[in-house]
Protein backbone atom coordinates (compact mmCIF):
# COMPACT_ATOMS: atom_id res chain seq x y z
CA UNK A 1 0.00 0.00 0.00
CA UNK A 2 0.94 3.56 -0.54
CA UNK A 3 -0.12 7.12 0.27
CA UNK A 4 -1.78 9.32 -2.42
CA UNK A 5 -3.66 12.57 -2.50
CA UNK A 6 -7.50 11.58 -3.96
CA UNK A 7 -10.00 13.85 -6.22
CA UNK A 8 -12.89 12.34 -5.69
CA UNK A 9 -14.85 15.29 -7.22
CA UNK A 10 -14.50 18.59 -8.73
CA UNK A 11 -14.27 21.05 -6.30
CA UNK A 12 -11.87 23.92 -3.79
CA UNK A 13 -8.61 22.53 -2.67
CA UNK A 14 -10.45 20.53 0.19
CA UNK A 15 -12.31 17.68 -2.45
CA UNK A 16 -7.94 16.47 -2.10
CA UNK A 17 -7.98 13.85 0.52
CA UNK A 18 -5.05 11.52 1.38
CA UNK A 19 -5.58 7.65 1.46
CA UNK A 20 -4.15 4.43 1.30
CA UNK A 21 -4.20 2.96 -1.94
CA UNK A 22 -2.70 0.06 -3.56
CA UNK A 23 0.83 0.65 -5.33
CA UNK A 24 1.00 0.35 -8.78
CA UNK A 25 2.95 -2.85 -10.73
CA UNK A 26 5.70 -2.18 -12.34
CA UNK A 27 5.15 -4.07 -15.74
CA UNK A 28 7.89 -5.32 -18.14
CA UNK A 29 8.06 -1.96 -19.73
CA UNK A 30 8.09 0.36 -17.04
CA UNK A 31 10.35 1.72 -14.23
CA UNK A 32 8.76 1.97 -10.61
CA UNK A 33 9.52 5.45 -8.97
CA UNK A 34 9.43 6.52 -5.52
CA UNK A 35 8.23 9.48 -5.62
CA UNK A 36 10.37 12.11 -3.54
CA UNK A 37 8.86 15.57 -4.90
CA UNK A 38 6.15 16.78 -6.82
CA UNK A 39 4.62 20.52 -7.62
CA UNK A 40 0.96 22.48 -8.12
CA UNK A 41 1.09 23.87 -11.14
CA UNK A 42 -1.70 26.75 -12.53
CA UNK A 43 -2.68 23.63 -14.10
CA UNK A 44 -3.27 21.58 -11.67
CA UNK A 45 -5.65 23.36 -9.51
CA UNK A 46 -7.59 24.48 -12.91
CA UNK A 47 -7.96 20.74 -13.08
CA UNK A 48 -9.09 19.85 -9.33
CA UNK A 49 -11.22 22.88 -9.62
CA UNK A 50 -12.77 22.87 -13.39
CA UNK A 51 -11.65 26.36 -13.22
CA UNK A 52 -12.43 26.70 -17.22
CA UNK A 53 -15.35 28.49 -18.63
CA UNK A 54 -18.00 27.75 -21.86
CA UNK A 55 -16.75 25.37 -24.25
CA UNK A 56 -13.77 24.49 -22.93
CA UNK A 57 -15.70 23.56 -19.44
CA UNK A 58 -17.27 20.54 -21.95
CA UNK A 59 -14.18 19.72 -23.88
CA UNK A 60 -12.68 19.14 -19.86
CA UNK A 61 -15.29 16.88 -18.73
CA UNK A 62 -15.35 14.92 -21.42
CA UNK A 63 -11.34 14.64 -21.53
CA UNK A 64 -11.57 14.34 -18.13
CA UNK A 65 -14.21 12.57 -16.32
CA UNK A 66 -17.48 14.54 -16.74
CA UNK A 67 -18.41 14.34 -12.91
CA UNK A 68 -15.48 13.89 -11.42
CA UNK A 69 -11.63 13.05 -12.36
CA UNK A 70 -11.60 9.63 -14.12
CA UNK A 71 -8.23 9.20 -12.46
CA UNK A 72 -8.29 10.26 -8.84
CA UNK A 73 -4.90 10.98 -8.14
CA UNK A 74 -3.86 14.08 -9.93
CA UNK A 75 -0.39 15.87 -9.87
CA UNK A 76 1.62 15.50 -13.76
CA UNK A 77 5.32 16.12 -12.41
CA UNK A 78 7.82 14.58 -10.21
CA UNK A 79 11.27 13.41 -9.02
CA UNK A 80 12.58 10.30 -7.50
CA UNK A 81 14.16 7.06 -7.21
CA UNK A 82 13.83 3.93 -8.99
CA UNK A 83 13.31 1.43 -6.78
CA UNK A 84 11.79 -1.53 -9.42
CA UNK A 85 12.63 -2.00 -12.98
CA UNK A 86 10.47 -4.00 -15.62
CA UNK A 87 12.72 -6.76 -17.93
CA UNK A 88 12.60 -4.79 -20.54
CA UNK A 89 14.10 -2.11 -19.02
CA UNK A 90 17.77 -0.82 -20.81
CA UNK A 91 17.56 2.66 -19.87
CA UNK A 92 17.33 3.43 -16.26
CA UNK A 93 18.69 1.28 -12.91
CA UNK A 94 16.94 0.63 -9.55
CA UNK A 95 18.79 3.54 -7.09
CA UNK A 96 19.12 6.43 -9.99
CA UNK A 97 17.51 9.55 -9.72
CA UNK A 98 14.73 10.65 -12.72
CA UNK A 99 12.43 13.31 -12.76
CA UNK A 100 9.60 13.40 -15.41
CA UNK A 101 6.19 14.75 -16.71
CA UNK A 102 2.77 12.36 -16.85
CA UNK A 103 0.46 15.03 -18.50
CA UNK A 104 -2.97 13.75 -18.24
CA UNK A 105 -2.07 10.40 -16.95
CA UNK A 106 -1.39 12.06 -13.97
CA UNK A 107 -0.46 9.59 -10.71
CA UNK A 108 2.22 12.33 -9.24
CA UNK A 109 0.34 13.19 -5.89
CA UNK A 110 1.41 9.42 -4.63
CA UNK A 111 4.61 7.92 -2.95
CA UNK A 112 5.04 5.90 -6.08
CA UNK A 113 4.42 6.05 -9.74
CA UNK A 114 4.97 3.50 -12.37
CA UNK A 115 5.93 5.08 -16.09
CA UNK A 116 7.08 3.59 -19.61
CA UNK A 117 10.48 3.63 -20.19
CA UNK A 118 9.60 5.81 -23.40
CA UNK A 119 7.25 8.41 -21.44
CA UNK A 120 8.50 11.75 -20.71
CA UNK A 121 11.14 10.67 -17.96
CA UNK A 122 14.61 11.05 -18.41
CA UNK A 123 17.91 11.06 -15.53
CA UNK A 124 17.76 14.42 -13.06
CA UNK A 125 20.21 16.94 -13.26
CA UNK A 126 23.39 15.90 -11.37
CA UNK A 127 23.58 19.16 -9.60
CA UNK A 128 19.69 19.08 -9.15
CA UNK A 129 17.48 18.07 -5.62
CA UNK A 130 14.48 16.43 -6.01
CA UNK A 131 12.61 19.26 -4.89
CA UNK A 132 14.12 21.60 -7.86
CA UNK A 133 13.70 19.01 -10.56
CA UNK A 134 10.42 18.59 -9.79
CA UNK A 135 10.07 22.37 -10.16
CA UNK A 136 11.10 22.23 -13.61
CA UNK A 137 9.00 20.31 -16.37
CA UNK A 138 5.31 21.83 -16.09
CA UNK A 139 7.11 25.71 -16.63
CA UNK A 140 9.93 24.80 -18.66
CA UNK A 141 7.80 22.65 -21.04
CA UNK A 142 5.45 24.77 -21.35
CA UNK A 143 7.47 27.98 -22.26
CA UNK A 144 9.53 25.79 -24.78
CA UNK A 145 6.29 25.17 -26.82
CA UNK A 146 4.90 28.40 -27.08
CA UNK A 147 7.98 30.04 -27.49
CA UNK A 148 9.06 27.69 -30.24
CA UNK A 149 5.54 28.06 -31.69
CA UNK A 150 5.91 31.60 -31.93
CA UNK A 151 9.16 31.59 -33.79
CA UNK A 152 11.68 32.55 -31.25
CA UNK A 153 14.76 30.85 -32.90
CA UNK A 154 13.19 32.16 -36.05
CA UNK A 155 13.97 35.62 -35.79
CA UNK A 156 17.19 36.99 -34.97
CA UNK A 157 17.45 39.20 -31.57
CA UNK A 158 14.01 39.50 -31.67
CA UNK A 159 12.33 41.71 -28.94
CA UNK A 160 9.35 39.62 -26.92
CA UNK A 161 7.26 40.95 -24.03
CA UNK A 162 6.18 37.94 -21.81
CA UNK A 163 2.97 38.75 -19.98
CA UNK A 164 2.91 37.22 -16.26
CA UNK A 165 6.29 36.71 -16.09
CA UNK A 166 6.36 35.27 -12.24
CA UNK A 167 4.61 32.12 -12.45
CA UNK A 168 5.75 28.67 -12.96
CA UNK A 169 5.53 29.28 -17.14
CA UNK A 170 6.56 33.36 -16.73
CA UNK A 171 9.94 32.07 -15.11
CA UNK A 172 11.04 29.42 -17.18
CA UNK A 173 9.88 31.77 -20.32
CA UNK A 174 11.88 34.61 -19.43
CA UNK A 175 15.31 32.31 -18.51
CA UNK A 176 14.66 30.91 -21.74
CA UNK A 177 14.20 34.10 -23.31
CA UNK A 178 17.68 35.15 -21.96
CA UNK A 179 18.91 31.60 -23.40
CA UNK A 180 18.15 33.34 -26.60
CA UNK A 181 19.28 36.17 -26.14
CA UNK A 182 16.52 38.06 -27.12
CA UNK A 183 15.29 41.86 -26.60
CA UNK A 184 13.26 41.44 -23.38
CA UNK A 185 10.52 43.17 -21.75
CA UNK A 186 7.96 41.42 -18.93
CA UNK A 187 4.92 42.49 -17.19
CA UNK A 188 4.38 41.53 -13.68
CA UNK A 189 3.05 43.05 -10.49
CA UNK A 190 5.22 45.38 -8.49
CA UNK A 191 5.78 42.41 -6.10
CA UNK A 192 7.63 40.31 -8.83
CA UNK A 193 10.04 42.91 -10.36
CA UNK A 194 12.74 42.03 -8.16
CA UNK A 195 12.27 38.71 -8.88
CA UNK A 196 12.60 39.92 -12.51
CA UNK A 197 15.95 41.60 -11.68
CA UNK A 198 17.68 38.75 -9.99
CA UNK A 199 16.64 36.69 -13.47
CA UNK A 200 18.21 39.31 -15.22
CA UNK A 201 15.60 40.99 -16.74
CA UNK A 202 15.80 45.05 -17.00
CA UNK A 203 12.99 45.95 -18.50
CA UNK A 204 9.70 45.53 -16.38
CA UNK A 205 6.17 46.78 -16.99
CA UNK A 206 4.44 46.61 -13.26
CA UNK A 207 0.88 45.97 -14.31
CA UNK A 208 -0.63 47.24 -11.33
CA UNK A 209 1.34 50.99 -11.78
CA UNK A 210 0.71 51.18 -15.93
CA UNK A 211 -1.08 50.03 -18.80
CA UNK A 212 1.04 47.41 -20.44
CA UNK A 213 -0.65 48.44 -23.67
CA UNK A 214 0.16 51.95 -23.59
CA UNK A 215 3.52 51.37 -24.04
CA UNK A 216 5.46 52.65 -27.05
CA UNK A 217 7.14 49.55 -27.60
CA UNK A 218 6.87 47.01 -30.16
CA UNK A 219 7.22 43.35 -30.34
CA UNK A 220 7.95 40.22 -32.27
CA UNK A 221 6.65 37.80 -30.03
CA UNK A 222 4.04 38.95 -27.45
CA UNK A 223 3.56 35.37 -24.60
CA UNK A 224 0.68 35.38 -22.98
CA UNK A 225 2.17 33.32 -19.58
CA UNK A 226 -0.64 32.98 -17.82
CA UNK A 227 -3.74 32.85 -20.14
CA UNK A 228 -5.20 36.35 -18.70
CA UNK A 229 -4.89 38.64 -21.81
CA UNK A 230 -5.58 37.94 -25.29
CA UNK A 231 -4.52 38.96 -29.07
CA UNK A 232 -7.49 41.45 -29.99
CA UNK A 233 -6.17 43.36 -26.33
CA UNK A 234 -2.18 43.57 -27.72
CA UNK A 235 -2.40 43.59 -31.20
CA UNK A 236 -1.68 46.78 -32.11
CA UNK A 237 2.01 46.22 -30.05
CA UNK A 238 2.95 43.51 -32.87
CA UNK A 239 5.26 44.09 -35.36
CA UNK A 240 4.16 43.63 -39.05
CA UNK A 241 4.37 39.36 -39.10
CA UNK A 242 4.67 39.50 -35.17
CA UNK A 243 2.73 36.31 -32.93
CA UNK A 244 1.20 36.16 -30.15
CA UNK A 245 1.07 32.69 -28.24
CA UNK A 246 -1.39 32.30 -24.63
CA UNK A 247 -1.46 29.62 -22.43
CA UNK A 248 -5.52 30.34 -22.21
CA UNK A 249 -6.63 28.70 -25.41
CA UNK A 250 -6.89 25.48 -26.53
CA UNK A 251 -3.51 25.13 -27.60
CA UNK A 252 -2.03 22.37 -25.12
CA UNK A 253 1.97 21.98 -24.55
CA UNK A 254 3.48 18.79 -26.16
CA UNK A 255 5.82 17.20 -23.58
CA UNK A 256 8.60 15.70 -25.68
CA UNK A 257 11.59 13.90 -23.86
CA UNK A 258 14.17 15.56 -25.72
CA UNK A 259 12.71 18.72 -24.04
CA UNK A 260 12.98 17.08 -20.60
CA UNK A 261 16.78 16.79 -21.57
CA UNK A 262 17.32 19.89 -22.80
CA UNK A 263 15.90 21.17 -19.60
CA UNK A 264 18.52 18.82 -17.88
CA UNK A 265 21.82 20.42 -19.44
CA UNK A 266 19.97 24.00 -19.24
CA UNK A 267 20.28 23.01 -15.38
CA UNK A 268 23.73 21.24 -14.98
CA UNK A 269 24.80 24.11 -17.00
CA UNK A 270 23.90 26.78 -14.54
CA UNK A 271 21.43 28.50 -17.33
CA UNK A 272 18.28 27.61 -15.75
CA UNK A 273 17.29 28.19 -12.33
CA UNK A 274 14.27 26.33 -10.08
CA UNK A 275 12.67 29.25 -8.81
CA UNK A 276 10.52 28.06 -5.62
CA UNK A 277 8.43 29.90 -3.97
CA UNK A 278 7.34 27.07 -1.25
CA UNK A 279 7.64 23.92 -0.04
CA UNK A 280 4.59 21.80 1.48
CA UNK A 281 5.13 18.35 2.86
CA UNK A 282 2.58 15.80 1.17
CA UNK A 283 0.25 15.76 4.26
CA UNK A 284 0.01 19.75 3.98
CA UNK A 285 -1.06 19.23 -0.11
CA UNK A 286 -4.13 20.79 0.49
CA UNK A 287 -2.81 23.65 1.79
CA UNK A 288 -0.23 24.14 -1.66
CA UNK A 289 -3.26 24.27 -3.44
CA UNK A 290 -4.94 27.00 -1.38
CA UNK A 291 -1.95 28.99 -2.02
CA UNK A 292 -2.04 27.90 -5.76
CA UNK A 293 -5.08 28.79 -5.81
CA UNK A 294 -4.79 32.67 -3.88
CA UNK A 295 -3.03 33.66 -7.85
CA UNK A 296 -0.16 34.86 -5.93
CA UNK A 297 2.83 32.88 -6.03
CA UNK A 298 6.23 33.33 -7.41
CA UNK A 299 7.74 30.71 -9.19
CA UNK A 300 6.82 27.05 -8.08
CA UNK A 301 5.27 25.52 -5.45
CA UNK A 302 6.60 22.09 -4.23
CA UNK A 303 5.30 18.93 -2.40
CA UNK A 304 7.90 16.71 -0.69
CA UNK A 305 6.67 13.44 0.40
CA UNK A 306 7.97 13.46 3.38
CA UNK A 307 6.62 11.11 6.23
CA UNK A 308 2.90 11.55 7.37
CA UNK A 309 2.83 11.37 11.16
CA UNK A 310 -0.71 9.65 11.65
CA UNK A 311 -2.05 6.63 9.11
CA UNK A 312 -4.22 7.98 6.91
CA UNK A 313 -7.39 5.67 6.77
Amino acid sequence: MMKAAICSQYGPPEVLQLQEVAMPLCKDNEILVKIMATAVNSGDVRVRGLVVSGFLKIVMRLVLGFFKPRRPILGTVYAGIVVETGKNISQFKVDEKVFGITGFKFGTYAEYISVNEKSIVTHMPINASFEAAASLPFGWHTAIHFLERAGIENVKKPKVLIYGSTGSVGVAAVQLANYFNVALTVVCSSEGRELMRNLGVDNVICYDLQDFTQTPQKFDIIFDAVGKTSKPVCKHLLNTGGNFVTVGGLDMATEKVIHLQFIRQLFEKRKCRAIIDRVYPFSDIVAAHAYVDAGRKKGDVVVTMCEIDEVVK
